[in-house]
């Protein structure tokens, strides 16, 4: 009995000095995990770690900034030790996540490399009960000047609707800069000269911003400095018709069961005219939804002018309806909706063929709801032109387009009572007037005079 009872304490104790053995003693150093989005820090920043030690957990955290010999402590933690007595407790600190505010200034960091330290130890008996060590630096850079940009053209004279263009220089790389237009951004980028710090940059107002409307060129480094600077520009008003469309039943019953809504289908039944109710879902929330897609596709514009000279509209054609008419829809002669066209209808003889209006490169071919059958043409720096409710498409995704090259026939795809093409042209995030881009004499003195004066 005595040897068996001896044998079992010999049997614990064996136990108990492998799991010291392999468990107190383990070699793996904790995970130390920075979120660093980029290798600069910026004026008051916050910084992200977390910690992980799987085994005997967490003893020790310490954080600091240092630069030219100068070091601050910014993190100095002592996690509960787990010690032998608590191996099977679990009374240990396994992770932890912390965020570290920076204050350049409170520190005293000046402009140049500043060094981010950050040392984890657990509560391994390796080192003399010090734990495995991980010590992790990351250099980043400290820059509290503003970027300088120098604006190079002279005179921005721009409407309501309209669209505009400034060329600017700057004097460092990888910066965000563009212009910004009440809430609209308009990216700036090189490319249009050899120059790459010359910028150029394609801007517009929408059919709601006219004379008032604050307009500014900004440009933000790396660290986060931003520069605002005015530029000359004058704005010029402009006013847009307004139609009242009368929606009969004889529309509905020809164009809404052209439209597959999918679940939403079932919304509209059991309802007072049904076809009603989904002409105003169509004409309200799709139409929204659908000008987002539109504009996410416009969104990969190449920083590559490929249009040349003035911008064709269909030959032969009639303009049925114009840029930002104001639409009242009046159903039996009560107003039901309103909406704004935010481009201008071209009809000709059916099915008439439909040419790319400039130089481009093909974006996208597809259906997109009320605009029907598309075709999106990329002509660069973000001007874009799009033609819808077509019958027939005849380029692909991708295809490089002349002026004489064919893209598609007009047609009553979409929202479309009757044949035609729907002609929109965009700059950015925003509709502008194609008619401007139809003018030679606009585009001269807009322009092209202000690319040859920096060439």
């Amino acid at each position: 009995m005595k040897k068996t009872l001896a044998s079992v304490l010999i049997l614990i104790t064996a136990s108990v000095f492998v799991y010291a053995l392999f468990y107190l003693f383990e070699g793996k150093a904790p995970v130390v995990d920075t979120a660093l989005s980029s290798g600069y820090l910026k004026k008051e920043q916050e910084l992200s770690f977390t910690l992980y030690d799987s085994k005997t957990g967490l003893q020790q955290a310490m954080v600091t900034i240092s630069q030219q010999g100068k070091e601050t402590v910014l993190i100095d933690k002592q996690y509960e030790s787990s010690g032998l007595l608590n191996i099977f407790s679990g009374s240990k600190t396994l992770t932890d996540s912390f965020k570290v505010p920076i204050d350049a200034l409170k520190y005293g960091i000046t402009d140049g490399e500043v060094t981010i330290a950050i040392t984890a130890s657990d509560n391994s008996l390796w080192g003399w009960g010090k734990g495995n060590i991980s010590h992790v630096e990351k250099k980043l850079v400290y820059d509290s000047k503003p970027p300088d940009i120098h604006v190079l053209s002279e005179q921005h004279n721009i409407e309501r609707g309209g669209s505009g263009l400034i060329l600017y220089k700057v004097f460092e790389e990888n910066i965000k800069t563009g212009v910004q237009v009440g809430d609209d951004f308009f990216s700036g980028h090189p490319g249009l000269f050899e120059n790459t710090n010359i910028y150029a940059c394609f801007f517009a107002l929408s059919y709601l911003q006219g004379p008032g409307t604050r307009i500014s060129l900004v440009a933000e480094d790396m660290a986060g400095n931003i520069t605002r600077k005015g530029f000359y520009h004058h704005i010029r008003d402009k006013r847009y018709k307004t139609d009242i469309l009368n929606i009969s039943d004889a529309f509905l019953e020809q164009k809404m069961p052209e439209f597959d809504l999918g679940a939403r289908e079932g919304e509209f039944q059991g309802q007072e005219n049904p076809l009603l109710k989904k002409f105003l879902y169509i004409n309200g929330d799709l139409r929204q939804e659908n000008a987002v897609l539109v504009f996410n596709l416009t969104s990969a514009s190449e920083s590559i002018k490929y249009w040349d000279g003035i911008f064709q509209r269909l030959a032969g054609s009639e303009r049925k309806a114009g840029f930002a008419d104001h639409r009242i829809y009046q159903y039996k002669g009560s107003e039901i909706d309103r909406a704004v066209h935010l481009g201008i209808d071209l009809a000709s003889t059916a099915r008439s063929p439909v040419y790319a209006a400039n130089k481009g490169k093909v974006l996208s071919t597809q259906p997109i709801g009320i605009y029907g059958n598309t075709v999106i043409v990329d002509h660069g720096f973000g001007l874009c032109s799009l033609y819808s409710h077509l019958s027939e498409i005849t380029v692909r995704e991708g295809d490089r387009v002349e002026k004489e090259t064919q893209i598609g026939l007009t047609g009553l795809t979409g929202m479309a009572a009757g044949d035609h093409l729907h002609f929109s042209m965009m700059v950015g995030p925003v509709f502008v007037n194609p008619i401007e881009w139809w003018d030679d004499s606009w585009i001269r003195n807009n322009i092209i005079s202000k690319i040859d004066a920096i060439k």
